[in-house]
């Protein structure tokens, strides 16, 4: 019976071990702080860049027909900024 607890022991420390960075994440997500205006601006942009990739990604071969009607207002608005 304690050559299993220990077993078991051993094969927690391990898995711990291997996902440490997985767990930490998890439960102490990064705080993401802009410390001046330029980071926040620089934060915003690429923001808006993955939004608008994401967008462009969804268009596809069929263009803007794969687009609802509130995707194509907020693809225009983020074209505009």
């Amino acid at each position: 019976m304690s050559e299993y607890l220990i077993l078991g022991i051993i094969l927690i420390a391990v898995l711990w071990f291997f996902n440490k960075d997985r767990i930490k994440n998890k439960f102490f997500p990064d705080q993401h702080k802009n410390y001046t205006i330029d980071d926040q601006f620089n934060s915003d942009k690429r923001e808006r860049e993955k939004e608008i990739d994401r967008l462009l990604a969804k268009m596809g071969k069929n263009g803007v027909n794969d687009l609802s009607p509130k995707e194509r207002k907020r693809l225009d608005e983020l074209s505009k900024k």
